[in-house]
């Protein structure tokens, strides 16, 4: 009993501490991830609080909900379209990866060049939590942000079967005949294992995506509907990884499909349930997570192993500099482009968390030099957060890719609430035509809001006056607005039989393609 309440006792005090530093970034204007990072160092140089960070909490409690949770919201038709540079980056470049910090590493720290592979395995995932969370605030075209988290989303797959292949390899290796040798060890089964891991845990995630959306179909409560989901973003990876492929890949697949499908057979009041609960839970498990690695890392060890730390991060700078630059490249060749700016960002954003230090507090302790990895895993983690992750709102400003400046901003104010008291208006003044609210009640509250509504209309002008260029932003959103509504219509005509399926496909693409030519999309 004392156990459970000490436990619970410090989950409440986590709980508390990321409420107020959540409360303390709002006024700072810090990215929070970041935040929490500081915050969980400060506190181990205060206290003796010490939390074991171990892979099974990482990778079986914190990581299934924040997958599912960005691949239940991640915009389908987005990641159909920038599929090639989003695949080329999270396969081809999780292994390309892979060898440039394991042969970089293995020069400049001098491990065996196996180990440093491992290494590089291990820390080849993409964290973008932060950079993303810093793409709402700032405004960022959503093409950019879709790139960065589809790739984030399979990349993370990818590098954990990767890590499994290596730590194999190693094993395997340095019980033939030393570390290095790599005598025992059948590559060509292990690319078959790769393949065979991979498509497993998609397979298995479609599949278990598709029932659930189905279930969600038939079932209106919402209570059972948020039940269902959360048994299918945890019990798919716990499946998957029993029967030996990948629970992170099993879990993306299966939040793709049901983020698609579900919500279509789901009322208004599920739907608004369900995506709060997610944006709850990946809230929750992403605060602890960052703050977790704050009071799990151990500033000792840094300081003393601060020279092989500062060649894996320039081993991970340059590896990600060559590989975005070089496969995005290439991917602009048969597909959509992706401009510099992009590429740039994502370079400069390849942040590493939670998955990296998953994959190295995993090592087995009979591995040679596996304390020297995990502080060196741990160091990367660090400088991404602490260094890439705080320059980040610089580096888009130079860039141009910040389009929510403070004019901007109160525009965007003032012309919500002129939406906001017009919408109520012409809901009062329905309810008085309809008899249900009376002559006096109308009278008395009909002034306040077409006082309001004048103002709201005044400070809008007077902002496209003082800020010409916004008038551009204006024109933007009422051709957006407008698209909007043609697609609504469509989707209603096509309802209720006005025109067949095929014409809605073929009218609604036409519309796509005109949203997707709009800027900030």
């Amino acid at each position: 009993m004392e156990h459970f309440l000490a436990i619970e006792t410090l989950i409440i005090e986590l709980l508390l501490i990321v409420s107020l530093v959540a409360i303390a970034v709002h006024r700072l204007r810090v990215p929070y991830t970041v935040a929490l990072v500081v915050v969980g160092l400060l506190i181990t140089f205060q206290t003796t609080i010490r939390f074991e960070l171990t892979p099974a909490l990482i990778l079986t409690l914190f990581v299934p909900p924040l997958v599912f949770e960005a691949a239940f919201h991640l915009e389908f038709r987005r990641l159909r379209e920038n599929l090639l540079p989003i695949l080329i980056l999270a396969v081809p470049g999780v292994l390309l990866t892979t060898v440039i910090v394991g042969w970089i590493v293995s020069r400049g720290v001098e491990l065996p060049l196996s180990t440093a592979l491992l290494f590089g395995a291990l820390i080849s995932a993409t964290d973008p939590v932060a950079v993303v969370s810093l793409f709402r605030t700032l405004g960022t075209p959503r093409r950019l942000a879709a790139i960065v988290e589809g790739e984030s989303l399979f990349n993370d797959g990818t590098a954990i079967v990767t890590f499994n292949l290596m730590l194999a390899a190693v094993l395997v290796s340095s019980v033939a005949g030393g570390p290095g040798t790599g005598e025992s060890f059948q590559w060509g089964a292990a690319v078959v294992d790769f393949i065979r891991v991979s498509a497993g845990g998609v397979g298995i995630g479609i599949g278990a995506g598709w029932l659930v959306s189905l279930l969600i179909a038939r079932v209106d409560d919402y209570l059972i509907e948020t039940t269902l989901t959360t048994v299918l973003a945890f019990g798919v990876y716990i499946i998957a990884e029993r029967i030996h492929v990948s629970g992170v890949l099993a879990v993306v697949s299966a939040g793709m499909v049901t983020g698609s499908i579900g919500p279509k057979g789901m009322s208004p009041t599920t739907r608004i349930v369900l995506f709060n609960f997610w944006e709850y839970l990946a809230f929750v498990a992403n605060s602890l997570v960052f703050l977790l690695i704050g009071l799990d890392v151990n500033i000792g060890q840094i300081v003393a192993n601060i020279r092989p730390i500062l060649v894996a991060v320039a081993a991970v700078v340059i590896s990600r500099a060559l590989v975005v630059y070089l496969l995005t490249g290439l991917s602009n060749l048969r597909g959509p482009k992706v401009p510099w700016s992009y590429q740039h960002v994502l370079s400069w954003g390849g942040l590493r968390g939670a998955i990296s230090l998953a994959l190295a507090l995993s090592l087995p302790a009979s591995l040679a030099g596996h304390d020297l990895l995990r502080v060196m895993a741990f160091g990367v983690v660090l400088f991404t957060l602490l260094v890439q992750g705080t320059t980040m709102p610089l580096l888009m400003r130079l860039l141009g890719l910040v389009r929510k400046d403070e004019s901007t901003l109160e525009y965007e104010r003032q012309r919500g609430r002129l939406m906001a008291t017009r919408s109520a208006h012409d809901r009062l003044r329905q309810l008085h035509h309809e008899g249900i609210l009376s002559a006096a009640t109308w009278e008395s509250l009909s002034s306040d809001l077409e006082r309001r509504i004048q103002e709201y209309r005044a400070a809008q002008h007077r902002l496209l006056q003082d800020q010409p260029e916004l008038r551009t932003e204006e024109l933007e959103s009422a051709k957006r607005e407008g698209l909007r509504a043609q697609r609504a219509t469509l989707a209603s005509l096509q309802s209720d039989g006005v025109i067949s399926e095929r014409v809605y496909r073929e009218l609604v693409t036409e519309v796509d393609a005109a949203l997707e030519g709009e800027p900030g999309l």
